[in-house]
């Protein structure tokens, strides 16, 4: 007797259990009306930084800044779901609850939509980990490579190395980042912005757990060991955060990147560098994305990146490492988007990496936009110490560091503005492809554009006159330049000397040694393109 009624029990609970499913979903609401919130009191919902930002870019406050309505915050709960995050972007929360509860939560008045993202309850559990031991490395300057591809050398040496820029970098976690040396002079000089860091996964502030991947791609940015190891903006302040969950792959994933890239906005970030992608890797493969769905428009994470992006914020994103992949090679999510910096990878040789992702978009769009190395780019470990990584994950931190140095340089231009000059002054712009994209962006080529001067005269001869030995031939837009040949001749029209030049945005000038010119007047015959220009000069 005794035992049957606890095998009608055991049998009871195991009928319980299986009936009641909490799951994740995302809940989205039809409206903002009644909301307490004002767009002529920003500062109730945007910090001081994130409000300048969009004044200095000319970006209006608008509705999709404003918090979600608390009532119907409220009315979610009510339902006894647990409201876990809200966004204002794409107006809706997070919630975990049974699954019995979704019906009741479809029929409020002013839901419009829900969308599962999840199985299981949150916070997720599992991967924390943080028995790390610091460790002293004495390899010599293994960044140079990585650095002088992009020109941040020359950013360096002309004292840009990320001051004030605002730098978040989302990813699985930061495994040891707080306590190894590498990275001891942001804690110490106060650039790490510990409030709006969080763990958007398990929830809490602590990020400097679970793994080491946002270790490696931070330090590529950040990390500094004099002689030892340079960052390419290794002075900027930072925000980390936990979108990723390592074990697992779900839509609630990209939902996490959204709630990071709103609080990273409402914090005052210029840069989100974003080593993640999503494809077709998730747990349940009902979630999984087509190609044709990498078109910009379509994934939750790729819509979130484009939000942030016009709100005045950079967003540098890996391009994927499926190249080697027969059933999709394209870029992942949110590499497809249309304001978003895909970064590809190449090797030390500036030859495209196999397994780097390609292009086009699914609308037809050139991916990646850029790249950089990421075959065998020097990174810090979670135990302090300098190691090697590759794919587009190490790519990406290296054009957030140009980015940084370069928006350090020029405040004045918008994001949007920024990126197309990085774009159109790098290495392949003139012929870009599917492949490299626009190729290796520079420093130095893309400051010469952003320097450019708007002119009818493909090129500019100055000083004029000359009152030294040296003259300078400055091709204004030298994209529209292959090779040019320059002339020398006399008011008599003996041709002096005769030189060839080549122009690129990274070089965009050639300066003449006129020493061997007796004073007086003379023309520079600049034949370029099939056409000839001739400019007149004084020689003092």
């Amino acid at each position: 007797m005794g035992i049957r009624r606890l095998l009608f029990f055991a049998g009871y609970f195991i009928l319980t259990f299986t009936h009641a499913q909490v799951n994740q979903y995302m809940v989205f609401f039809t409206d903002k009306s009644g909301t307490p919130y004002s767009l002529s009191s920003p500062s109730a919902f945007l910090s001081a930084k994130a409000i300048q930002r969009r004044t200095n870019q000319s970006i209006a406050i608008n509705e999709s800044d404003l918090p979600p309505v608390p009532a119907y915050v409220d009315a979610i709960e009510g339902t006894g779901a647990n409201v876990i995050y809200k966004t204002k972007w794409m107006n809706g929360v997070l919630v975990s609850c049974d699954a019995s509860l979704l019906p009741v939560i479809q029929a409020l008045p002013h839901v419009s939509s829900t969308e599962y993202v999840a199985p299981g309850a949150h916070p997720a559990s599992g991967g924390r980990q943080k028995n790390i031991k610091d460790r002293k490395d004495t390899k010599q300057a293994v960044t140079d490579t990585q650095l002088s591809m992009l020109g941040i050398d020359v950013m360096h040496s002309e004292g840009l190395r990320g001051e004030n820029m605002i730098i978040a970098v989302f990813d699985g976690g930061f495994q040891g980042a707080d306590i190894t040396a590498p990275f001891m002079h942001i804690f110490s000089e106060n650039r790490f912005n510990a409030d709006a860091s969080y763990d958007f996964v398990h929830g809490g502030h602590d990020v400097f757990l679970y793994d080491d991947h946002g270790t490696r791609a931070l330090s590529i940015i950040g990390a500094y060991v004099s002689g030892s190891y340079t960052g390419g903006a290794y002075k900027a302040e930072f925000q980390l955060y936990v979108t990723e969950n390592i074990p697992t792959e779900y839509r609630v994933e990209e939902y996490n990147w959204l709630f990071a890239a709103e609080r990273a906005d409402s914090a005052g970030v210029d840069i989100i560098n974003t080593s993640l992608g999503y494809n077709i890797d998730f747990g349940d493969p009902t979630m999984d994305y087509a190609t044709s769905q990498m078109d910009g428009n379509t994934a939750a994470v790729t819509r979130a990146a484009q939000l942030a992006a016009d709100k005045g914020i950079i967003v540098v994103a890996s391009a994927g490492n499926e190249g080697l992949d027969a059933s999709w090679r394209i870029v992942t999510a949110p590499a497809d988007g249309k304001d978003v910096l895909a970064v590809g990878s190449i090797t030390s040789f500036g030859v495209k990496s196999p397994t780097s992702s390609i292009g086009p978009t699914a609308d037809g769009r050139i991916k990646p936009d850029v790249v950089a190395l990421g075959s065998g780019t020097s990174v810090v470990r979670a135990n302090g110490s300098i190691s090697s990584g590759s794919g587009t994950s190490f790519s990406a931190p290296l054009v957030t560091a140009l980015v940084a140095g370069l928006w350090q340089r020029f405040p004045e231009v918008s994001n949007k503005e920024l990126i197309d000059a990085i774009r159109m002054s790098a290495s392949m712009a003139s012929s870009p492809d599917n492949f490299t994209g626009y190729g290796i962006p520079n420093y130095e080529a893309a400051k010469h554009y952003l320097e450019r001067e708007e002119s009818d005269e493909l090129f500019s001869v100055y000083p004029n006159p000359v009152t030294g030995d040296s003259l300078i031939i400055k091709a204004n837009t030298p994209e529209d330049i292959n090779q040019a040949t320059i002339t020398y001749i006399s008011v008599q029209g003996q041709i002096m000397f005769q030189q060839s030049a080549e122009f690129t945005w990274q070089k965009n000038i050639t300066t003449v040694d006129l020493s061997s010119l007796a004073a007086g007047i003379y023309f520079v015959r600049i034949q370029a393109g099939g056409k000839v220009y001739t400019y007149k000069i004084a020689k003092l």
